[in-house]
């Protein structure tokens, strides 16, 4: 039986590496994708080799600030698949700034990324694909007014959307979903003190972590009657 696929956007670091190690676990061959993180993209490739022979792991290099770039991927990954079964939009950049201070530069930058990077690579999976899966990386941000990221928050919201207006249209077919994670991993210069200290701001008062995504990753994965669902794993952030 082959094992299916996952391309896997900046599946190089931080939580796009514990997804692409999860759908590893699970049987999954990856397709990693990354932009200027090489080394990591090389050692998680050979880390996954080794510990799961039998499967297949290939990475590939795209600027997602790149239109051109974005739009060869899928062709790129189907070169080396046979299909690719889920296609999950992960990658992004998190850039703060109040709409006062939001350049048109900053703006798009946090766009072209996060959100017209994963409508491309949604547009050509769809064109490219008889049935499969897209799984979209939100934020609970999207559920608040908060302008402190301005730009990344309004990119997120449009790939909310997005989630829910691709479900429609892919529909049968390829189902569409969305994980609005809150704070799940520290920044590279903090330490655990910095999920405790958000954590204490949410109705839950338990730092997250990863776990609560990969958790709504598997539901969304073996509940084949969901689509166009925004599973928020927060702690209840949303709801302030």
């Amino acid at each position: 039986m082959t094992n299916r696929t996952a391309l896997i956007t900046g599946a190089a670091k931080r939580i796009g590496k514990f997804i692409a190690i999860h759908m590893a676990k699970n049987g999954f061959n990856i397709a990693i994708h990354y932009n200027s993180s090489k080394s990591e993209a090389i050692d998680l490739q050979t880390k996954l080799g080794n510990q799961f022979p039998n499967q297949k792991f290939k990475i590939f290099k795209c600027d997602l600030h790149c239109t051109e770039d974005v739009e060869g991927l899928i062709d790129r990954v189907l070169l080396h698949f046979e299909k690719i079964d889920v296609l999950i939009n992960n990658a992004s950049v998190f850039d703060s700034g109040v709409i006062r201070e939001t350049s048109v530069k900053l703006f798009q930058e946090q766009m072209s990324v996060n959100f017209l990077a994963p409508f491309i690579l949604s547009r050509d999976y769809a064109l490219n694909s008889i049935n499969g899966l897209i799984v979209n990386l939100l934020d609970t941000r999207i559920a608040n007014n908060s302008s402190s990221h301005a730009a990344y928050s309004l990119s997120k919201v449009g790939l909310g959307h997005l989630t829910k207006m691709s479900a429609l249209e892919f529909a049968p077919a390829i189902r569409v979903n969305g994980i609005a994670p809150g704070a799940t991993l520290p920044p590279e210069d903090q330490g655990v003190e910095y999920l405790l200290r958000i954590a204490k701001k949410t109705p839950m008062k338990i730092p997250g972590g990863i776990d609560p995504v990969l958790q709504s990753l598997d539901y969304i994965l073996e509940n084949q009657n969901l689509t166009g669902q925004i599973l928020f794993c927060d702690g209840g952030g949303q709801l302030l």
